[in-house]
């Protein structure tokens, strides 16, 4: 089952069919489609009216008050008909009581201020009231950095406090979750978390107790938030009320560099942000994609990156010696690979690829194959259940892009693979990516190979006994394109280095061709994809820059660019 982005509120999207409405905005009449909030209008407008509590993508709460505005109606004559004033606009009647941008939708000849001295006032005091009994731990908070109650206290606020009485302490350190940490001091009860738990991620089990001043937020009595989505609350809490145990106290976010992305979780390929530093990983949050994961992701593709940083990770390329490893150098080792390799004829030799690997990697272990003359090559199937929301039922990345460059055969070689290990038929194997022993092999055919290459980052029981490991890169650590379970062609971007003599794929497989006489000339990922765009039909034309932040779906013109019409225009 294909999963599908559900988002029951999106309020950046108007209707197609909607009517357009003129409206007065900050002193300019504008057409936008009828039924947009006033918060969406201002967006389009180029401006921006704060808010804590709207999510487009939550329904409409209207608690926090922060998107206060001035609004009027037109003026109307004794036969109910709108005033014309001089410049030929209906003449407005500005209400005396703010109104709340979230949830006041435009309709013809309304008057919208939110920069009038009523609008100001309104949202100082707003920010003065949520700040009464917020704790002053700034220094301390993970938020810190791209907290909009940081952010708006400077901006909207008074820059002092008039507040004299002790400060309400509510719980700390609350274990919410397996994944989530709660400081309910710091909550400004915006609910945006309750919304998405409840509408989102179909887990109803947040909610607010108490009153007033000491209402608090938490799990309902004997239930915790463990749902596949609970991080998702991290990322919309506008405070830092809610955090992830795994970036918790780990790295200032403005230290990070933010690389844009593709996840290789799960078949899906959910577009996320990399947040690094110092060629160190530490952490991943949705970017976000309408046509593949709206604005979320699962919580476990959150963690990809810890395989890449464990401690058992190959740094450089290894040969095995009377049974332990010792490390090499690449100029001596793949000469030495390509030499073994050239022993044997194209029926001797296996190859076992992987659908993690991008397309670039999957066209040279191809073209690897053809240069061998090995026609036995398979990657292993990783099916698994869908939930019907962002997990898929394939644990694969890249199964489309090894079906379109011809590297899989939906797992139908494996079976013969094993059966020319155990028959002594098969006596050459390259592993990419995969433990051999989890793909239909035994230990038992795997003992009786003459030679096993490896092509990885870590250690694996089927490696073991490998003549040589050749040390790749891991998930953030290389550029190159991958195809999802939709069709989307999307980029996978380099965010660190590889650690110690670790290189790309790409290239290790590009320069054991080329040690095989197999020829180069491919300089760079961009090059290996010019080349793969020109055997490969469905490519023809594309380039790793045209792909662009958020993929095309293959079928689609290189030559057709997709421009976002403006839903608000002056008049």
């Amino acid at each position: 089952m294909t999963p599908h982005p559900i988002n029951p509120h999106n309020h950046d999207i108007p209707a197609p069919d909607a009517p357009m409405v003129n409206v007065q905005f900050n002193g300019h009449w504008i057409q936008v489609p009828k039924g947009t909030n006033v918060v969406e209008v201002t967006r389009q407008q180029d401006s921006f009216l704060p808010h804590y509590c709207y999510h487009p993508k939550l329904s409409i709460s209207g608690n926090c008050r922060m998107c206060l505005f001035e609004m009027g109606t037109p003026k109307m004559d004794a036969e109910r008909k709108p005033v014309i004033g001089a410049d030929g606009k209906p003449e407005i009647s500005w209400i005396p009581r703010p109104q709340i941008g979230c949830a006041t939708t435009v309709s013809e000849g309304m008057g919208i201020r939110t920069e009038s001295p009523m609008a100001v006032e309104c949202r100082k005091g707003v920010m003065e009231f949520l700040l009464i009994n917020h704790p002053l731990d700034c220094p301390i908070c993970d938020q810190a950095g791209e907290c909009k109650l940081q952010e708006f206290s400077a901006e909207y606020g008074n820059g002092y406090s008039r507040f004299v009485e002790n400060k309400v302490k509510k719980p700390k350190n609350v274990d919410l979750g397996k994944n989530i940490v709660l400081d309910d001091e710091r909550c400004i009860l915006c609910s945006r978390c309750v919304r998405f738990a409840k509408e989102v991620a179909k887990d109803d089990v947040l909610g607010f107790v108490q009153r007033g001043s000491y209402n608090t937020l938490t799990a309902h009595p004997g239930k915790r938030f463990d749902n596949a989505y609970s991080l998702n609350t991290v990322d919309i809490c506008p405070v830092g009320a809610l955090t992830s145990k795994d970036f918790r106290f780990k790295m200032r976010v403005w230290f990070l560099k933010e690389t844009k992305s593709i996840s290789t979780w799960d078949g899906l390929g959910s577009n996320i942000t990399i947040g690094s530093r110092e060629n160190t990983i530490y952490r991943i949050t949705p970017r976000e994609n309408e046509e593949v994961n709206s604005c979320w992701m699962p919580d476990e593709a959150r963690f990809e990156f810890h395989t890449a940083q464990s401690p058992e990770r190959f740094q450089q390329p290894m040969a095995n010696v009377r049974g332990n490893f010792f490390p090499s150098s690449w100029k001596d080792l793949l000469p030495r690979v390509a030499q073994e390799l050239k022993k044997y004829q194209g029926t001797e030799i296996a190859i076992l690829a992987s659908a993690r690997q991008t397309n670039e990697e999957l066209y040279l272990t191809r073209s690897l194959a053809q240069t061998l003359g090995v026609s036995l090559i398979d990657i292993k199937a990783r099916p698994q259940e869908a939930d019907g929301f962002l997990i898929s039922n394939d644990g694969n990345p890249n199964t489309r892009g090894a079906e379109l460059l011809g590297v899989s055969k939906q797992g139908k070689n494996l079976p013969e693979i094993a059966q020319g290990l155990a028959q002594g038929k098969i006596k050459a194997l390259i592993s990419i990516m995969e433990n051999p022993l989890d793909c239909g092999i035994s230990p038992t055919e795997l003992a009786k190979l003459e030679f096993h290459v490896h092509i990885g980052t870590l250690p694996n029981a089927g490696t073991a006994k490998a003549n040589y490991l050749l040390a790749s890169a891991g998930f953030g650590e290389k550029r190159g394109s991958m195809i999802n379970i939709q069709g989307r062609l999307q980029r996978l971007n380099k965010a660190v280095a590889c650690p110690g003599q670790a290189r790309e794929d790409w290239e290790i497989l590009r320069d054991l061709k080329a040690a095989l006489g197999g020829g180069n000339g491919l300089h760079s990922i961009e090059d290996v994809f010019k080349a793969m765009a020109q055997s490969v039909p469905e490519l023809s034309g594309w380039s790793l820059s045209k792909i662009g932040d958020l993929g095309v779906l293959l079928g689609t013109s290189p030559a057709i660019t997709r421009n976002s019409s403006p839903v608000g225009t002056l008049v």
